[in-house]
């Protein structure tokens, strides 16, 4: 059957989202000013998460496995309890440390596409994982162990040995796959979102890193590509304990990256969060703490206008970070924008500003 002409909803949706829109972004001067609006953006931020319903209870700690890999770093895969009845498998790579030196960590939460953890922790003898690691040069927790940090590279809710029921299975649809869409559906009606979830859980793996005690706890790091950046932005916005934040691949205003590429995944989704911010907006409230935002200048998801979908956001943190009396020299560290060449990707040229 052919249908001559179609009669969607976007066109309505755009006006809808220029009319409604990022009404409680920054309006003040001062940096006091700055630091009540931040206070009171990330309570309202919180529950819209739906963080307020998470539910506390014991770690429990299980080390399942423990191999020292070619090049001398030790992989453990531990497992921890985020909720009751809710566990994170993860991979820790530890590489090689000097004596009486204590390391610093790096978490580096999955993406889309990739398997989870496998990826990111270097899991080159999977042939599947390994053609993604080429193609979006995906080992990024490997590469932070081969330069010195503890990377600890967890399984997304919705990812790797997390996939729900609907996604079990030996497949490369599945293996690759993530069942955030099934994560949404049961969570949404419950008043909670995939990326509180995700928040949440990464805020626990804090708590698993302190409560082990063997690494430094006072510059811990996250860093993430595509949605693993989804992951690093909300993390660094709740929990201070992070002090650098690497968002690759994931900073772009939210009309048209989100609204008018509608068929992303389910975790960027929360319920009336673009009637109050743009992600600039939330990216800010990281200030005045270091990030580094990693964008490609032929990234689809960047929108229809590019980088100038990309610039405008990180316009607004620059603006927020200016409030805290950085000369340019400050200002460059603190906040970063490495730009690369190509598509989605993650670049290793973050690498060498940590």
């Amino acid at each position: 059957m052919h249908i001559e002409k179609y009669y969607g909803s976007l066109l309505n949706m755009q006006k809808k989202f220029d009319k409604r829109a990022r009404q409680d972004y920054f309006r003040g001067t001062t940096k006091e000013e700055f630091l009540s609006w931040q206070k009171d953006t990330r309570e309202m931020l919180w529950k819209l998460l739906g963080l307020d319903m998470m539910e506390e209870c014991e770690l429990t700690p299980v080390t399942e496995e423990v191999v020292t890999l070619e090049n001398g770093i030790v992989r453990e895969k531990v497992i921890i309890q985020t909720e009751p009845d809710v566990y994170m498998p993860m991979f820790i790579l530890i590489p090689p440390k000097k004596d009486g030196e204590k390391l610093s960590c790096f978490l580096a939460p999955c993406g889309h596409q990739g398997g989870g953890k496998y990826s990111v922790a270097g899991c080159y003898d999977i042939p599947m994982i390994k053609e993604k690691i080429d193609f979006f040069n995906y080992d990024y927790g490997m590469k932070l162990a081969k330069l010195g940090y503890v990377a600890i590279c967890p399984d997304t809710r919705g990812f790797g040995e997390r996939r729900d029921e609907y996604l079990h299975g030996d497949t490369r649809k599945e293996v690759l796959g993530c069942s955030c869409f099934h994560l949404a559906h049961m969570a949404e009606p419950l008043g909670q979102t995939v990326a509180g979830m995700c928040t949440w859980d990464l805020m626990r793996l804090i708590d698993y890193v302190e409560q082990r005690g063997e690494w430094r706890t006072d510059n811990i790091s996250c860093l993430g590509f595509s949605g693993g950046g989804m992951q690093t932005l909300w993390l660094a916005v709740f929990d201070e304990r992070v002090k650098l934040a690497g968002i690759s691949g994931y900073m772009y205003g939210y009309k048209d990256s989100l609204l008018e590429l509608n068929g992303n995944c389910n975790c960027n989704y929360i319920p009336h969060l673009w009637e109050h911010l743009d992600m600039g907006d939330i990216a800010s409230l990281i200030a005045p703490r270091r990030i580094m935002i990693q964008s490609c200048r032929d990234d689809k998801l960047n929108g229809k206008r590019g980088l100038d979908n990309v610039y405008e956001q990180v316009d607004i943190i620059r603006n927020a970070y200016k409030l805290f009396d950085m000369d340019d020299v400050m200002m460059d560290k603190m906040l970063v924008h490495d730009i690369c060449e190509g598509p989605h990707h993650f670049h290793d040229s973050i690498l060498e500003k940590i």
